[in-house]
Formats: C-alpha cells, structure tokens, sequence
C-alpha cells in the first residue's frame, strides 16, 4: 500500500500559537497561512505549503467541548502542556480502508473552512498510536481536491528529519518501509535511550532560498 509523507505537526498552546507560527515562519522565509478551526476534534491550525506535495502544521487545542473527546486534540493537547513543539509526521493514502482493516477500527471524518471560506475534508486514523508512541505517524486520506501544500507559493523544502525511534518499529506499523513514504527525505533514526526514553521527532531540515535552517 504507497504511502507518501504528507504534512508534519507542530503542538503548541493557544496562547503560544501566533509567536510559534511567527518564529517558523521567519526562519524558512515563508508565511503561514490561517487555516482555520477543526470543529470535529476542538483544534485549530496554520499552514505553511511546501514543495514536493508536503507542508508544516503549527495546531493548538482550543477550550471546546470536541477538545475533551478528540483523540487528536488530546494528541495536541498533550505536546503542548509538555512545553510544545514537534507532534508528529503524517502520511497520506488514496485509500484508507485497509488500514482500516488492519487497525480494526473505522477512520474518522475531518473538516476546516479556510477563512476564503472554501472546505477542506478528509479522513484519518491512527492518532491512538501516535498518543502511545511519538514515533508512529497517523494516516490521511484527503476527500477534497485542494490541498494545505498548494495554499499559496512553496519556496521552501524538507530535506531532512531527525527521529527517535526505530525503523522498524515504525516499518510495521505502517505495513510498508517508510523509505517509501518519505522519498526524497533523509531521514536519521537515534536512539531513544538518548532522549530519556521518549520517541518521536528530534528536529527538521528546511532548505530555504537562504540556506538550510533546523527547526527543533
């Protein structure tokens, strides 16, 4: 089954969130774009399109009653009351339901209205393990032809991504080899017993017009 990386997830407070959009923003060079509220799971995001199909989210829990039930908003919420900071790595599919199949479980439906007032629509799973292992990315399938990466000029691409895990931890929850879904991405795996035990991404790559810039 192809998977193809597809965005990359920034957490962070609602209080935080227009200083993390400004300081990312400035270091690639580029601008986020509002993408407005998640009503189906209490968050809301900034977008920043990037080549190569890809595009950095900057998402912060909201005080709404889809907050308390959301998987994904208690995903967000619990990177940002850790002190915030990279989430996770998300891939895309054209067809969710085998995942379905192997994890069990039916996909949710998510939607945003952008502030041009236009909808964007699709489907995830597997934020469940992501809470469980930082590592582990979730899964997207989009329902809507428009996507977060076209929003605007992309001047900017990752190269690389810095992760503690283990590829083969994360080979089989995908059910692929994630050299795959990440194409022309370096990725470097490091050890989690250097991190006290905690998993998920370390720092991020960005090529710019100006030079290569790490986010962490």
């Amino acid at each position: 089954m192809p998977f193809r990386l597809d965005h990359l997830s920034y957490a962070t407070s609602h209080d935080q969130l227009v200083d993390v959009v400004q300081r990312l923003g400035s270091r690639v060079g580029s601008a986020f774009i509002d993408g407005g509220i998640h009503p189906r799971f209490g968050t809301r995001n900034f977008t920043l399109p990037l080549k190569n199909g890809h595009y950095l989210e900057v998402v912060c829990p909201l005080d709404h009653p889809a907050a308390e039930e959301s998987p994904f908003s208690k995903a967000v919420s619990k990177r940002a009351e850790n002190g915030g900071g990279w989430m996770t790595w998300v891939v895309a599919t054209n067809d969710i339901s085998p995942v379905e199949s192997r994890l069990g479980r039916d996909s949710v439906e998510g939607s945003r209205k952008r502030p041009d007032g236009s909808e964007l629509k699709w489907k995830q799973i597997g934020v469940l393990g992501t809470i469980e292992d930082s590592q582990l990315p979730f899964f997207i399938q989009w329902l809507t032809d428009e996507h977060p990466s076209s929003d605007g000029k992309a001047v900017a691409e990752i190269v690389r991504i810095e992760i503690s895990g283990n590829e083969k931890t994360i080979e089989g929850w995908l059910g692929s080899n994630p050299k795959g879904a990440f194409r022309d991405v370096e990725v470097v795996y490091r050890d989690p017993s250097n991190f006290d035990g905690e998993t998920g991404i370390i720092s991020v790559t960005i090529a710019t017009p100006n030079g290569e810039v790490v986010l962490d």
